[in-house]
């Protein structure tokens, strides 16, 4: 179909489509931007030289402070290992009879 082909009814039909178009779709959008801008993230704050410089200074500072702390803690010698709690002879083969005992029958579990 060729525009030239057209009456002018349906030319000025076509204008006022044309023009209904554009209005809904400028509706559209309102709708949708709105929507669109509470949904952004939000706009991640950024940190000037200065105040990175600032910033890591005064961590250094405390991790210095930290430091000193420990070395005055510190002992020439090393301290030894701590002691074993040492099992009675006694304990120890009532433990070790309770052991053969469990695998005995784990075993013979087992073989069924």
């Amino acid at each position: 179909m060729n525009i030239h082909d057209l009456t002018l009814t349906q030319l000025k039909r076509a204008v006022a489509l044309k023009g209904q178009i554009s209005k809904l779709g400028d509706e559209l959008r309102g709708i949708f931007d709105g929507f669109a801008e509470k949904i952004t993230a939000p706009k991640k704050r950024t940190m000037n030289a200065s105040a990175k410089r600032k910033i890591a200074a005064a961590q250094r500072a405390r991790w210095t402070k930290l430091r000193r702390g420990k070395a005055a803690t510190r002992s020439a010698k090393p301290a030894g290992q701590a002691s074993k709690k040492k099992m009675s002879p006694a304990a120890r083969a009532k433990l070790s009879a309770k052991l053969k005992a469990y695998w005995a029958a784990k075993k013979k579990g087992a073989r069924r």
